[in-house]
Order: structure tokens, then C-alpha cells, then sequence
């Protein structure tokens, strides 16, 4: 049943991806025929800007800026990282009350999710009617509950692409520079560096090892796998995720600041990083030349190497949450579910947020290699119609290539 309050309130939070926009646009394009909605606000910088009283006007925007919305990367409203203090529900509570909010959508990952469910839950306890529905989204495809989460298969294209672009730089630049480290995000599941593997066309093509955080790192065996490549070879490409560690627990980049959320940071806020560390013990061992490619933020925004099937289910999702609402289906996230079978399809329904809140899904061990450094084809299958296809480039017949010998016999 449609509450008796028709004003909605919507948010983004946490990284952006290069489809978030189209979930937001969703929702505000179905509120906008809607006869029962009477305002539309948005929350500028997530839960932290509406608690400095920050709201947009979604309502009133102009239809040109709506219809491009869905192709815009980024975070639209702007993003936040602000864990929501038990202090700050009587302020958000008494703000929902004076926008006459009924309704509150949030897109963003689990940690967002909790953040519904919890203000949901304290409205409730107060008597006060707010139907709040969870929009998925995260680059890290570690949300519990559905198949995968917009914005994973477009950051999966760029790593794919990527990767296929770089492991051919790298492949004929091996004379130069013997090996690549390719970090990726992802603290604690290997989603994103996964997806390098769909670049790999034969055998010799990178990458030829991928670092999962499922899977902790013995040395011993990575720089023995790392010789063995090489040997076969001639160079190494290895894809790593941001949050990859030793056997013992310790991490790879050696990182030990948290953020608000007490989730270790990486990269350039955690002082160091995974592929610098592998970078400097192979090229130490080894004494090789090598390079190292961290991408950090931009396969959250990469609009120009977006996945169609990506865009298309990101408005869906925005799309069926809004349907939700409108039906007073409240403390949940709309949820993706692939039927079982060849052809691929999504089936569209509902988890519980407390199913998804801060938990975070890691890959299952059936995609992932006997031996840890790479991917099984269970992982490709199901990543490949996510992605879409991907160019093929030429390479030359080297085996034609002619010696001095062959010129003398001339």
C-alpha cells in the first residue's frame, strides 16, 4: 500500500560505478509518472550531505539532463564514505519527518545497506511509516543475495580490455621488461581481477597468473609459478587484487590504515600497494625489469568501455524499486537471479537487507584454479555474458621469421 507521505528521498553512496546514474535515473523517471509522488529530493554526498540538510530537486530537472543521466558515469548526487553513528538517527529521523519522506531508496553496496535497514528499522519503532528499498551496486560483486551487482560487468570490461590491451604491450615489450603486475580493487573478494582471465586467448596471451584475496599467497610457490611462466614464455603477466595476502595474514601491500569503516584501505590512502610489493620482490629476486599497472578509481568510471547488459539491468534494478515501493514492500534490495541454462537471463526479486548489510561474497571455490593463481571456466561462463564480447587483434606469424642463414641461402 502507497504510504500516506508521496515524497521520496533518494541517495548514492560508497565508489561509483560507470552505471549508477541509470539506476537513479530509473527511479526518477518512474516517480516522475507517478501521480501519487508529490516531490522527488535527492541526497547531495549520501547520508552525510542530508545530514548537513543537502538535498537536490530531482523532480525538476530538465528532461534532457534525465535522459542523459543513464549513460553518465559517476556518482550523479555525490557519494559518501560516512558510517552512520547510532547518534545520527533521531537527526535523520527528525529530517525524514520535516521532508515528509515516505519514501527512501539507497543504491550502493553492503555497508549502504546496512544503512537502510537501520534507519528503516528505527522509523519503525517510532510509528512512523518509510518504505526503504536497497538498489545494489558495486564494482567488487561482493553483494550477497544476488547473482552479480550493477556496475560489475562494465569494471569487469575495463579490467578485460584492459588486460587484453596491456598483455600485448607487455608480450612484445618482453624483451624490455620481463613482467607486469596488473592490481585491480577488490579487499576481499578477487571479482575484478578475475575478469582479466576473459582477455586470455591462447596459451601464451596474458594473464598468465591471477591473485585472488580468496586465496592466501605462499611465496615459495608464486616465485617458483613466476619462474615456470617466465621460462615458457618469455614474460609474466600477473593480475592481482587490491587486497590479496601472504599465507601467514599479512597483506601484500603491507597496508595498515583503516577507513570509517574499519576496512583496511589500499592503494594511495593505505600508503602502499599489492603490485609495488610484488613489483619490487620479483624484480628483486629475479633481477628483471618490470612494470606495474594500478588503476585504481577508473574502471568505477569508465564510461567509455561500458557493457550495454550493464546500463540495461542498472535501470532495471532503479526500475523494479520503485515498484517495490509503490507496492510498500519495504526492508529489502531488489536482487538479481540467473535461471539456470545456456541462454543467459535474469529474473528479478527481493533479499532481506539483513541478508546483505557489511557482509561481503567471495568468490566460490569452483572458480577458482587447483593451484589458486587463476580461474576456472565456471568463472568464465559466468562472467562472459556480463561483459560482452571483446575485440581480437592480429598477431604477426613469427615462426616465418628469417636468419641471417635464410638470407645467405637466398
Amino acid at each position: 500500500m502507497f504510504s500516506n507521505r508521496g515524497n521520496i528521498l533518494i541517495g548514492q553512496s560508497g565508489g561509483p560505478t560507470a552505471v549508477i546514474n541509470a539506476s537513479l535515473a530509473a527511479v526518477v523517471n518512474e516517480a516522475n509518472q507517478c501521480p501519487l509522488v508529490n516531490r522527488i529530493w535527492g541526497m547531495r554526498f549520501g547520508i552525510e550531505g542530508f545530514l548537513n540538510r543537502e538535498v537536490v530537486d530531482l523532480g525538476n530537472q530538465p528532461i534532457d539532463v534525465l535522459d542523459n543521466l543513464h549513460k553518465t558515469p559517476s556518482s550523479a548526487l555525490g557519494s559518501c564514505r560516512y558510517k552512520l553513528q547510532d547518534d545520527d538517527l533521531p537527526a535523520v529521523f527528525q529530517l525524514l519527518v520535516e521532508f515528509e519522506i515516505g519514501f527512501l531508496f539507497l543504491i550502493g553496496g553492503n555497508d549502504t545497506m546496512d544503512t537502510i535497514l537501520r534507519i528503516e528499522a528505527y522509523c519503525r519503532k517510532r510509528d512512523y511509516d518509510v518504505v526503504g528499498v536497497g538498489i545494489p551496486k558495486t564494482v567488487d560483486n561482493d553483494l550477497f543475495g544476488t547473482d552479480h551487482t550493477p556496475g560489475y560487468g562494465s569494471a569487469a570490461r575495463f579490467v578485460a580490455l584492459s588486460t587484453l590491451e596491456a598483455g600485448i604491450l607487455a608480450r612484445d615489450m618482453r624483451r624490455v621488461d620481463q613482467f607486469v603486475i596488473h592490481q585491480t580493487v577488490g579487499r576481499e573478494a578477487g571479482w575484478l581481477a578475475a575478469a582479466s582471465a576473459l582477455a586470455k586467448t591462447t596459451p601464451d596471451s596474458a594473464p598468465h597468473m591471477i591473485l585472488l584475496p580468496e586465496v592466501p599467497l605462499e611465496k615459495r610457490e608464486f616465485l617458483a609459478t613466476v619462474k615456470e611462466v617466465y621460462d615458457r614464455y618469455g614474460y609474466v603477466y600477473i593480475a592481482c587484487g587490491e587486497g590479496v595476502s601472504w599465507n601467514d595474514g599479512t597483506p601484500v601491500s603491507a597496508a595498515s590504515t583503516v577507513d570509517r569503516f574499519a576496512n583496511l584501505e589500499f592503494g594511495a590512502m593505505g600508503g602502499g600497494s599489492a603490485a609495488v610489493a610484488l613489483h619490487r620482490l620479483v624484480s628483486e629476486v629475479f633481477d628483471w625489469r618490470g612494470e606495474f599497472q594500478i588503476t585504481e578509481s577508473l574502471p568505477m568510471c569508465g564510461a567509455d568501455r561500458v557493457s550495454p547488459r550493464d546500463v540495461e539491468e542498472a535501470a532495471m534494478c532503479g526500475k523494479k524499486a520503485f515498484e517495490l515501493a509503490l507496492d510498500g514492500v519495504s526492508g529489502v534490495m531488489v536482487s538479481m537471479i540467473r535461471r539456470p541454462g545456456a541462454a543467459y537471463e535474469i529474473v528479478y526479486t527481493t533479499v532481506p537487507l539483513s541478508d546483505v548489510a557489511v557482509r561481503a561474497k567471495p568468490m566460490p571455490s569452483s572458480m577458482i584454479s587447483d593451484n589458486g593463481m587463476f580461474v576456472t571456466e565456471v568463472f568464465i561462463d559466468y562472467a562472459a555474458p556480463l561483459v560482452g564480447e571483446l575485440p581480437r587483434y592480429a598477431q604477426l606469424d613469427v615462426s616465418r621469421t628469417a636468419t641471417a642463414t635464410h638470407f645467405q641461402a637466398i
